[in-house]
């Protein structure tokens, strides 16, 4: 049986070992890269099914990694930083990254959460990839939306979030269900970056909703309603 190959970019020699010691332990393969310049080339070369990545790295930075892997697809991205501010770990997930650990960790944590996301990322491999509302088309492996002919690409978390709605229409969801269901149930950052999110999809679909529309239900959530089937 193939092993789940994870690709460990840090430029501290001693948590690459420690992470890749657990890592083996679990059934993992580990590449190791030390700068983000390597990280990318590994990246590319060894196509790993999961990144765990160090932010504060030489050559290129995490945020400038995690960037370049969005645009190639899908792969899990766990974020490593010494950062605890929730503005930090809130842009993290904003750019994509599926999950976080601060520093100092503990190995056996990173593996559990490493364990996690790739169940998670599994069971959307395994969702239909594209969904039909009437007009409204969400091709999720592509990352786009179609509506009428047009197409307008949607960064992950807002392509998860409209995806999620257009999976259970006209019901409604809190807040915390959607962070569960989008950022993970242990996303400790502000609920409201799912205002946030809304807003941004409402506003890039306004003039072309083909009868939809994400609908606020106050003081409980929101819900994906309209002219759907």
């Amino acid at each position: 049986m193939k092993k789940v190959k994870l690709l460990v970019i840090d430029d501290d020699p001693y948590i690459c070992e420690i992470v890749a010691l657990y890592a083996e332990k679990s059934g993992f393969a580990v590449i190791h890269a030390h700068d983000g310049v390597d990280g990318l080339v590994k990246f590319y070369d060894e196509q790993p099914d999961l990144v765990v990545l160090d932010l504060m790295l030489p050559e290129m930075d995490g945020w400038s990694v995690l960037r370049e892997i969005r645009k190639t697809g899908k792969t899990p991205v766990i974020l490593l930083t010494g950062k605890s501010e929730s503005y930090d770990k809130i842009r993290g997930l904003e750019l994509g990254a599926d999950d976080y650990v601060v520093k100092p960790f503990e190995p056996q944590e990173l593996m559990a959460r490493v364990r996690a996301v790739l169940r998670r990322s599994l069971r959307q491999e395994r969702e239909a990839d594209v969904v039909r509302l009437g007009e409204l088309v969400i091709d999720k492996d592509q990352y786009a939306v179609v509506v009428r002919g047009h197409t307008f690409p949607l960064p992950p978390k807002e392509m998860e979030l409209l995806y999620f709605f257009a999976c259970h229409p006209n019901r409604v969801f809190t807040r915390i269900q959607l962070l569960d269901q989008i950022w993970g149930f242990d996303y400790q950052g502000d609920p409201r970056t799912v205002d946030v999110h809304v807003k941004r999809i409402r506003e890039k679909l306004r003039d072309c909703s083909a009868g939809w529309s994400i609908v606020t239900i106050r003081g409980v959530g929101y819900k994906l309603e309209g002219d759907l089937p």
